[in-house]
């Protein structure tokens, strides 16, 4: 494994490369919050008697720096690494690699960085922040090419690296990205939609490397995409039926959306499936009830929708559909929590597949208990939610922690405050507060977490 094999070299030439006067403070280097391209164009030699010091300072650069690790940590402790299966990436990586001058993969003049092969290059790259990519891309052609292409991403996915960023879009402040890690908030390009899609409410759903904002331009229904990768808004086609106030989750690179209300305000029982890499919807089976205004979710490989009204009726169950089976399971009182009038869909997240709402009624946070299907209450909202019935509040999961997202009436900020449920509570929910983004207005519109 590259990765096992990187580490043991790392380890045998440790005295041999520290001894070196050319190696820069590694310290200074991997503790700095600016981006990685001046650290590797004024550290790294080109000559190839200089592999030794090059492999050191990639490794150690770039893994610690973004996983606060030492030098000596890595060095003398190691790190479990996963190896990766190079035959599902074969036919992107060719691409990446078509113009590096030599594919087998061994170090070239003309390889990412002189004196490494870029197969391992590239599996130190997916290891590091996302958040330097776009510096990447300035290095030269080459690292634009990799960057652009997609395929750090791909490489992430299968090496199971993810960081979870969050959009948000309040009532006084357009889309911005905020990266948990770094605490650094990121404005995202102006939509380029109609007033009317500006002006109406809109729905969200972070799917791969795209946020998908739907909503209702002059002409009828939208959805705008917004690219990762590209950073650059556009078109995403259009569900095969097109709605509002559905549930919705994504796992990974797809997404589902189940339910919600037609043109009409007909509720809706029909379902589909969103394939970010092939940017196509496929139909899926009906649900047994039509819902909307519901709440959808992704918990042990499969997915769920709870909540919601049908016609005049208030749904108290639940629906879990098998995505290997292609078949839905009614699911009764899985959500006690009747919707009230001008209430909001159901506010629920989950983290390390555990289930957590959040009741807009006593602001209180509730456990799912998957065995007995019953809800337990483990402490109280840090905001309050029964204020706006819900509105205005987001209630997200983002990595193992549970994040509540809001302010108060007459201030002109919103609050992230987290929770890490693995922690315990000891009776009580202990909120922290993870940042706060001023001139935002206190209602939140939307808010997504993005996994990748």
């Amino acid at each position: 494994m590259v990765f096992r094999y990187f580490f043991d070299e790392l380890k045998r030439n440790k005295d041999e490369v520290k001894r070196n006067k050319d190696i820069p403070d590694l310290p200074a280097m991997v503790g700095a919050q600016g981006c990685v391209i001046p650290q590797l164009r004024t550290s790294f030699n080109c000559g190839s008697e200089s592999f030794q010091i090059n492999w050191y300072l990639l490794g150690c650069m770039l893994l610690a720096r973004n996983k606060n690790l030492t030098s000596d940590d890595i060095l003398d402790k190691g790190t479990d690494m996963p190896s990766l299966d190079p035959i599902k990436l074969k036919k992107m990586k060719h691409t990446v690699t078509e113009h590096s001058g030599d594919k087998t993969g061994r170090a070239s003049d003309d390889s990412f960085l002189p004196g490494l092969n870029d197969d391992m290059v590239l599996d130190i790259l997916a290891w590091t922040s996302r958040a330097d990519y776009p510096s990447l891309a300035c290095v030269n052609r080459k690292f634009k090419s990799l960057v652009s292409s997609g395929y750090l991403y791909k490489l992430r996915r299968h090496l199971g690296v993810i960081e979870h960023w969050v959009y948000l879009a309040c009532i006084s402040m357009p889309w911005e990205a905020f990266d948990p890690v770094r605490c650094k908030w990121m404005r995202l390009p102006a939509l380029p939609c109609d007033v009317c899609f500006s002006s109406a409410d809109k729905e969200s759903l972070a799917v791969g490397t795209q946020l998908l904002v739907f909503g209702q331009e002059l002409t009828g229904f939208a959805i705008w995409k917004y690219s990762l990768i590209t950073h650059e808004w556009s078109r995403c086609p259009l569900m095969n039926l097109s709605r509002c106030l559905f549930g919705s989750s994504s796992h990974g690179e797809i997404a589902i959306i189940a339910g919600g209300s037609d043109k009409d305000g007909n509720a809706l029982k029909s379902a589909e499936f969103y394939n970010s890499e092939l940017g196509v919807w496929k139909n899926l089976p009906d649900m047994n009830l039509p819902r909307k205004m519901c709440s959808g979710f992704f918990m042990d490989g499969k997915f769920y929708v709870i909540g919601g009204v049908s016609g005049s009726e208030s749904l108290t169950c639940g629906e879990e559909y098998n995505i290997e089976t292609r078949t839905w399971r009614r699911i009764n009182d899985m959500y006690p929590c009747p919707k009230r009038p001008l209430q909001c869909p159901p506010l629920v997240a989950v983290v390390n597949n555990q289930l957590y709402a959040a009741d807009q009624t006593t602001n209180e946070v509730k456990k799912y208990n998957k065995m007995n299907n019953t809800w337990s209450v483990v402490g109280r909202l840090p905001l309050r939610a029964d204020s706006n019935n819900g509105w205005g509040l987001a209630f997200r999961g983002c990595g193992d922690k549970l994040l509540v997202v809001g302010g108060q009436l007459g201030c002109g900020y919103v609050v992230l405050h987290y929770w890490c449920p693995e922690d315990g509570n000891n009776g009580e929910t202990e909120w922290k507060v993870l940042s706060v983004r001023e001139r935002s207005g206190a209602f939140v519109c939307n808010c997504a977490v993005m996994s990748c």
